[in-house]
Parts: C-alpha cells; structure tokens; sequence
C-alpha cells in the first residue's frame, strides 16, 4: 500500500507479551509505523517496547486504556491507524485482511467469535451491548466493544474530544462513526488466549459503564430512539392505572392524568433535542466544509 499506516498499541504492565507483538508486526510490516503508548506502567514495558523497535509515548501514572488510545492517535502520523492490543490475543496477520478494505470502507471492526471471548459472562454481556447498539444505529452492530480496528486517521481524529479515557473508546467511536453516516465493516477474526496476566476489565464496574456510554451517544446522536420509548412505555403504564381504576372505582385518577402528562413531557423532550442534535450536525459539516476548503487554499498558494 502507498497509504502510510500506523499501528497504535496501548499497553499498561505487558513487559512478558508487548515484545513479540512488536516483533511480528515488524516481520509481517517492516514500513509500519509502530506506536507504543505505556499508560503508566509499573514494570519494564516501556523499555521492552523500545528496544523491540517501537515509538514509545509514556503517561506518568495510569490514566486509562482510552486516554492511550487518544494519545496514540494525537502521536501517529499514518493515514490509517490500526489498533489493537499489546497482550498478544490479537494476531497481527490479520492486519493485512483489514487494510485490504480500505479505502472502500472508513472502519474496519475485527468481530471475535464467541470462543475467543474472554469468558461466557463476558461474552454474553457483549451480546446486549450488541443488541443496543444494533437499535441506536440502525445498522448490525456485530462486536461493539472489539479493540482490534483500523480507521481512517482524519476520521478517528475527529472524534477525540468524544472518547472517554476507559476501555469502553471502542464502543464509542463505533457508535459515533455509524451515526456519523461512515462505512463499517466487520471481519471475522480469531483470538488467542492471554500469554501471561490477566485482564483488568471488571465485568459489573465496566459493563455499566459501557451501558451509559451507550445511551449517553444515543441522546447525543438520535434522541428519539431514546426518548420515544419511554414515552410510549409511559403511556402504556398510563392506560393499564386508568383501566384499573375504571374498572375498580369507575372513574379517572390523578395518577391516571400524571402518567399521560408526563408521556407527553418526554415525548416533547425528544423532539426538542432531535432538532439540537440536527443543527449541531449542520454546524459540524458546514465548519468541516470550511476547514477543508481553507485546506485546498493553503495547498494551492504554497
């Protein structure tokens, strides 16, 4: 490929696997660039990182998975970026599938099988993320939380300023570029099992986080397909309180007139932010149509 591409490895105490990762991307891509970003790590990773032959960027203290990411798309310099992680159980022989994609699709999403996920807990917990996902987009939502992904580097650029500093970044960049009408596309990938540690992702504490991370992009990107449920279930809770009542005094009940107010009230609110979001995506454009035509300017002059 003419197209430079940057691999961006986030690493937090991986001194046992980051070398061999590094190794084998440099075997399979010797013109790759390879960025190691060590998020504070306690033991030799940084150094093992560099002596593999990578650009090695350290945060003082352990800020997050999702802090690295962001620091790694800031320091590469490729027109693609690959991100995957630093514990071995990606393979980077499936990077070259990936870039094959390109410049076709903005994304390209490694869907793992249900065996390569880490435990069955887990794996069904992705299942739901996947299921809310798939109804907030609109589009088959197949592994929302998968940290092995290639993007467009203007694009993932561009979405900086959403990513939080956790490990849920790959949920929300997903969620982002698939209402952000770009191009995804998901390819089957196997995983290998962790050669050493174990992983820091704590099932309760981050799958909640990643359900808020959830429906905070979809009221920042589709507020109805949030708001319209509730006001419709609202609604429903309405008419079943006045059949009861009905049924049981013969009458209409304050809390009968309370639901189907509040119904209304939510369903008002969703339309009010559908129109926000709208006009924030209509000053987005026109702003990114100014910045590349000033682009083309500079281009032209220089």
């Amino acid at each position: 490929m003419d197209t430079k591409v940057s691999v961006v490895i986030p690493t937090f105490n991986e001194r046992d696997n980051i070398g061999a990762v590094i190794s084998k991307i440099k075997h399979l891509h010797p013109g790759f660039e390879i960025v190691v970003v060590n998020d504070g790590s306690t033991d030799d990773t940084a150094s093992v990182a560099h002596q593999s032959g990578a650009i090695v960027y350290s945060h003082p203290y352990n800020i997050g998975n999702g802090a690295a990411v962001k620091t790694g798309i800031r320091k590469a310099t490729g027109d693609i970026l690959v991100f995957l992680d630093g514990d071995g159980q990606h393979k980077p022989e499936d990077i070259g599938r990936m870039l094959e994609l390109f410049p076709e699709y903005d994304m390209v999403v490694g869907e793992r099988t249900r065996g390569g996920q880490a435990s069955f807990n887990r794996a069904i917990g992705n299942q739901v993320y996947n299921w809310l996902a798939t109804y907030v987009t609109k589009f088959s939502v197949k592994d929302l939380t998968s940290g092995f992904r290639a993007i467009k580097a203007d694009i993932a650029k561009s979405y900086i300023y959403m990513l939080p500093n956790t490990y849920s970044y790959p949920t929300t960049i997903t969620l982002g570029v698939l209402r952000d009408g770009r191009s995804v596309k998901y390819l089957p990938i196997e995983t290998q099992k962790r050669k050493s540690g174990k992983s820091s992702i704590s099932i309760v504490k981050d799958g909640v986080r990643f359900l808020m991370i959830i429906i905070k992009i979809c009221t920042l990107y589709s507020p109805l397909r949030v708001f319209l449920p509730v006001s419709f279930f609202m609604v429903l809770l309405g008419c079943s309180r006045y059949l009861y009542s009905y049924v049981t005094e013969g009458r209409f009940t304050n809390m009968s007139a309370l639901l189907f107010t509040a119904a209304v009230t939510i369903f008002m609110m969703g339309l009010i932010s559908e129109q926000i979001c709208q006009m924030r995506f209509e000053r987005r454009s026109s702003d990114r149509g100014v910045r590349q035509f000033s682009g083309d300017i500079n281009r032209r002059e220089s």
